[in-house]
């Protein structure tokens, strides 16, 4: 027990020899990142970075995930790499070019925003139909609308142009919905003016949402998820809004590899496996009511959960 203790220290020591691994470390603790942006946070060349990422991926402190030509890092999130990399964390705390490495990482994730917003501003009046030409004859807002149990409040996260809150509004009396975009936002509101329906619309992120806690009892996240860069912020925030045994209802894309889907409709991931939807659904402190699957457009299938709001114990 002593010798594999002590083998493991050596491994992880051993990755962390180098300057250059301490810093992509630190960087991948505080958020995933692809090579691509690891380069222009360190100014350093693909082979370099490439080559410091293999070395800490051998020495267990980070793992990565491959999303169609794309790889993704982070520092691993389970014992005992991560607990070592916590237990860490503080020294980098100390020097300033740790945090000037954290600076641009925060600046990278600000662009990657900005962007998001600027092409969902962009494609904001013809989204419905963008929409359409992926899901096809599936009526996906007829689905989640026979889902939804009766309550006083339901909140749509990421609303869009608002095809789905006009649906709730007919059977919740409060209906609340909320975007990053400003011009989704207007398109939704020139909807809802037409439909004479009175709905509460908030700009915001689903990553920090601008509502109270409890706030709602009904959460519903539709082709949205892959649009995030950590879905796993957006479910906790799904739950932290949700009021006592709430309803969850998550409908996005099953996992494929269609890369033309980033460029044309701006998505982060290439849809979603089973495994994590319900790991992150786990963690995220929601039970599982039920689970489906439709076949869409381009080959792709769509999926949806419905689960509830578990007691925190």
């Amino acid at each position: 027990m002593v010798v594999f203790a002590a083998n493991k220290a050596l491994r992880y020591f051993k990755a962390l020899s180098d300057e250059t691994r301490l810093r992509l470390l630190n960087i991948l603790c505080f958020q995933e990142f692809n090579v691509q942006e690891l380069m222009g946070i360190l100014d350093m060349g693909q082979s370099r970075i490439s080559r410091h990422l293999k070395l800490l991926l051998e020495g267990g402190l980070i793992e990565s995930r491959r999303d169609g030509l794309w790889a993704f890092y982070r520092a691993v999130d389970q014992d005992p790499g991560r607990r070592f990399s916590d237990s860490i964390r503080y020294l980098f705390d100390e020097e300033p070019i740790y945090r000037e490495d954290l600076t641009k990482a925060s600046a990278v994730l600000k662009t990657d925003k900005l962007q998001s917003r600027r092409f969902f501003d962009t494609v904001a009046s013809n989204w419905e139909i963008m929409k359409r030409s992926i899901i096809g004859e599936l009526d996906l807002v007829g689905e989640i609308r026979k889902r939804i149990p009766p309550a006083e409040t339901a909140t749509d996260l990421g609303c869009g142009s608002g095809a789905l809150l006009e649906q709730i509004a007919e059977t919740v009396n409060t209906v609340i919905g909320v975007d990053s975009s400003r011009k989704m936002l207007a398109e939704a509101a020139k909807r809802l003016d037409h439909s004479g329906r009175e709905i509460d619309l908030r700009i915001g992120e689903l990553e920090h949402l601008p509502l109270r806690d409890e706030e709602t009892e009904i959460a519903i996240i539709n082709l949205v998820l892959h649009h995030l860069r950590n879905p796993r912020e957006g479910l906790l925030e799904a739950r932290r809004i949700l009021s006592h045994g709430g309803t969850l209802i998550i409908a996005d894309l099953c996992k494929h590899e269609q890369e033309v889907m980033r460029s044309r409709f701006g998505d982060h991931w290439l849809g979603f496996s089973r495994e994590e939807i319900e790991s992150w659904l786990e963690e995220a402190g929601f039970d599982i009511q039920e689970r489906k699957q439709y076949p869409v457009r381009r080959g792709l299938e769509v999926f949806l959960y419905r689960g509830s709001k578990r007691e925190q114990t």
